[in-house]
């Protein structure tokens, strides 16, 4: 078998390193990738990031005769990648473009939850500053304000107070900071309480939690700092069987997927539910309809069963006759970041170390913002640069062994957080 990952980040190469694991799979191929990525699977001339990549995909697909197709960003999931593939008769692991709006649009998901009775923020919609600026008047803080569309992360404002409030009205809508995606807000009420999240495999039918995943969004220690992409994860971070999932995929799970079938939306994928555990229960908070982006890496360096089957299965609708196994030892998976992220930093610096770091059976460094130079040598590209990622017997041991393969990799600016794998 020939499979092909999209995307060029960490959580891609997480992605198709897991599938070359498969003794199923012969080739694997993504695209665009990036230049830490080569050193385990072959990197194709394709970025599937906008309409025509998305054709390029396909074309590639067919000449090289690709029997797999796994989606790792929202844009492309978003665009209807999964949609166009489908079309041609090839096999995708992926939400289409009427499931993808649960992350695509936040006035979309939030309309959908107020339907489906499923438990989140009180919310009010709006598609004017004027108008939300007028909502602030009449209401305390904290609020939350969200862009509407696809911001990379970066459009969701928690604002303490109603002027922190305004001032992200006026830099999404009028800046018009993210684009399109303030074309429309949220302002929602400020849920407290610790976040997490679920992630499950669906074939619109069958149900299957992964391993259970928490990451640190704050880019310094103590969850201090401007919020990331993310900074590291642990996993597991409860069990799978404990009653606090069961009560997520009764009340929010479940009612999600049953509540897009009635909407005539068969969803099958990765759907990573953002929780928010209140006093009153878990509250959702986002859906995104991927797996997250480092907790893939912690979650997938357990998992021990093939995963181009359960991908298939989920394609085909007989999710309900995989079970996927774990490894019992949790992983901790370690950010180094360029110095100066998530805001400006330089680039180009040679990465070394990476087979120093790998020589431990138990480590795996993914690699997410990262390409090769022109001599042919590892350089860092991106805030995010690689995801130390390793096993252990104990949480504290694995911690202890992401962090000693972490010492091994040298790059100018290299930075991690230190406490990666300490619950919180």
């Amino acid at each position: 078998m020939k499979a092909l990952v999209l995307g060029g980040g960490g959580r891609e190469h997480t992605l198709a390193w897991s599938l070359s694991r498969s003794p199923r799979v012969d080739t694997v191929w993504c695209g665009p990738g990036n230049g830490g990525m080569a050193r385990d699977v072959k990197i194709a001339p394709i970025d599937a990031s906008d309409p025509e990549g998305i054709e390029a995909a396909v074309e590639f697909v067919k000449r090289e005769g690709i029997d797999l197709t796994v989606v790792g960003p929202e844009a492309s999931l978003v665009l209807g990648v999964v949609d166009r593939f489908e079309k041609e008769g090839l096999r995708i692991f992926g939400p289409n473009r009427q499931a993808a709006q649960l992350e695509g649009s936040k006035c979309f998901c939030k309309d959908f939850l107020k339907r489906h009775n499923i438990p989140s923020a009180a919310y009010e919609s709006f598609d004017s500053s004027e108008e939300a600026l007028r909502h602030l008047e009449d209401r305390d803080a904290p609020v939350v304000v969200k862009a509407d569309g696809l911001a990379a992360g970066k459009g969701v404002y928690v604002a303490k107070t109603l002027e922190e409030a305004r001032q992200a009205v006026r830099e999404v809508m009028v800046d018009r900071k993210f684009g399109s995606a303030g074309d429309r807000i949220i302002i929602e009420d400020c849920l407290q309480g610790p976040e997490l999240t679920l992630i499950s495999i669906t074939d619109g039918t069958t149900i299957v939690p992964v391993e259970t995943a928490q990451d640190y969004k704050p880019a310094f220690d103590g969850n201090t700092g401007p919020n990331t992409g993310g900074m590291g994860s642990y996993s597991p971070n409860m069990p799978l069987g404990s009653d606090l999932v069961q009560q997520i995929l009764e009340t929010v799970v479940h009612p999600t997927v049953r509540g897009l079938h009635e909407e005539g939306i068969t969803y099958r994928g990765a759907l990573y539910a953002g929780l928010m555990l209140t006093d009153e229960g878990p509250r959702v908070l986002e859906f995104n309809v991927r797996f997250g982006d480092p907790e893939c890496q912690a979650i997938l360096m357990r998992l021990q069963s093939d995963f181009s089957e359960l991908l298939e299965a989920c394609i085909d609708g007989r999710l309900s006759e995989v079970e996927p196994q774990w490894e019992s030892r949790p992983s901790v998976c370690v950010i180094a970041s360029s110095d100066g992220y998530p805001g400006s930093f330089p680039k180009g610096f040679p990465i070394t170390g990476l087979d120093e770091a790998e020589a431990d059976p138990d480590v795996k460094v993914f690699s997410a913002g990262t390409k090769r130079s022109d001599s042919g040598e590892i350089v860092t590209s991106g805030g995010r640069v690689l995801g130390i990622t390793a096993l252990g017997d104990t949480l504290e041991a694995a911690r202890e062994r992401a962090y000693a393969a972490s010492e091994k990799i040298r790059f100018e600016g290299l930075r991690t957080r230190s406490d990666i794998g300490i619950p919180y």
